[in-house]
């Protein structure tokens, strides 16, 4: 019953309900011949009416987050999963997002049912530089880069100073910031405490990672020259 329960992991279904599938032939091989639970075949070589297997464990998805939608698994709205094909949310081990954009932040998520891989991207040690574009409500006063660079910086509430972190200015309301913690709501908190509120933020890139010209609300799977990338320096 291995195939059995390979399936089933991958959100196709219970163990029972893929048992059903055997059953009713919809398990079959590239050239149609169909397949039986207690067949000894690669995963490429299987098919679930007609089309390939999803991957196994261990994959890595990039998507473009579209704005209004949360990185939750249950919410009153729209949630990253809607975005995905309905088994993934099934999938065991589980497909988490990698850290979190909140609702009003667009841009590069990634999502893995790796857990050794998505706490290493997300350690501290990593020191992955995640890059954001923002749009400011009010005409940068000037001295933020210096502030932002100093490693001085200290949100309210908080106890310890900010990490350097990089800005880039691109207009003077428009901006590019370049951090490396990933602290609670923390590019609109370092905005706020200039006495500027972030209005539009979207997030292009991690580490050498960048969504490039993925559309917005899209994914696509990642290679593993891809996830390599992600613990690369920033380019541009």
């Amino acid at each position: 019953m291995r195939l059995v329960r390979l399936i089933a992991n991958l959100g196709y279904g219970s163990r029972k309900e893929v048992a059903w599938m055997f059953r009713e032939g919809r398990v079959t091989d590239p050239d149609g011949e169909v397949l039986y639970a207690d067949d000894k075949v690669d995963h490429s070589q299987i098919r679930i009416d007609g089309e390939p297997l999803d991957p196994p464990t261990g994959i890595v998805l990039m998507m473009n987050k579209p704005l209004g939608v949360t990185c939750s698994r249950k919410d009153q709205g729209r949630v990253v999963y809607d975005l995905l094909p309905p088994r993934y949310r099934s999938r065991d081990p589980a497909l988490s997002t990698v850290g979190r954009l909140d609702r009003d932040t667009s841009g590069l998520l990634l999502l893995t049912d790796d857990g050794a891989l998505l706490h290493r991207i997300i350690s501290p040690r990593a020191n992955i530089a995640k890059i954001y574009e923002a749009t400011l409500a009010q005409d940068l006063r000037g001295d933020e880069q210096a502030l932002f660079a100093s490693g001085t910086l200290m949100l309210e509430s908080e106890t310890t100073p900010l990490l350097p972190a990089t800005l880039e200015v691109l207009a003077p309301r428009s901006v590019r910031l370049s951090i490396t913690e990933g602290r609670y709501h923390q590019v609109r908190r370092m905005f706020a405490a200039t006495s500027n509120r972030v209005d539009a933020l979207h997030r292009a890139a991690m580490g050498g990672l960048q969504l490039d010209d993925l559309p917005m609300g899209q994914w696509r799977m990642l290679d593993a020259d891809e996830i390599a990338r992600i613990f690369t320096p920033a380019v541009g």
